[in-house]
């Protein structure tokens, strides 16, 4: 048995991971560092959808029964602390029967730019083959995440009903450029060891 930590194990690790934020970012940081810990809860996806050869998702013609979910999120910082990275993964890995396969397990690397005042968010999900890039940014009490898909639709990804133990998450679509919205998925979290 090696008393070797992970980090011993994986220099890469530890060159990744940092104790906190950067700081030269100040407090901008905290826009993402806030969900910095584990947090479980469930997903609800709305409507089915499909990931085509490039990875984008879009909508199948009508949309499914809501389905659900356990899930996991992770988030650390990273890069020096000049970024935020985290972990979704569905279903979690606790308490899910054997052989049950991922529906989900990606990562997002979350950048904050400081002339700009904007995040340069990147989401990648080898599981579904889903590559997305977008940017971010607090609008009133939200965090709004945003990109186009090939076709023009708007896709958003919100951070909404923000506490220090909850969150809710939610994916959605505007194809009149927002004057009205198609609901995706939505995970509803809990931070690890919150008391109920």
């Amino acid at each position: 048995m090696s008393d070797l930590t992970l980090h011993d194990q994986c220099p890469m690790l530890e060159a990744l991971q940092a104790g906190g934020p950067a700081f030269d970012r100040g407090g901008a940081m905290m826009l993402y560092g806030q969900f910095v810990g584990s947090w479980d809860g469930t997903v609800v996806v709305h409507h089915n959808y499909r990931v085509d050869a490039v990875g984008e998702t879009w909508f199948e013609d009508s949309p499914g029964t809501p389905r659900e979910a356990s899930c996991e999120v992770h988030f650390g910082w990273a890069l020096q602390g000049r970024a935020v990275q985290d972990v979704w993964i569905v279903p979690s890995r606790h308490g899910r029967p054997p052989g049950t396969p991922d529906a989900m397990y990606g990562t997002t690397l979350r950048v904050y730019d400081p002339p700009r005042d904007v995040w340069h968010i990147t989401w990648i999900d080898p599981v579904t083959r889903a590559f997305a890039r977008m940017t971010g940014r607090q609008v009133g009490d939200d965090i709004v995440q945003e990109y186009r898909l090939q076709d023009g639709t708007r896709r958003q990804w919100l951070f909404t009903e923000i506490t220090a133990t909850s969150l809710h998450w939610l994916s959605r679509d505007s194809i009149d450029d927002g004057v009205t919205w198609r609901l995706r998925v939505e995970f509803f979290l809990t931070r690890r060891g919150a008391s109920a």
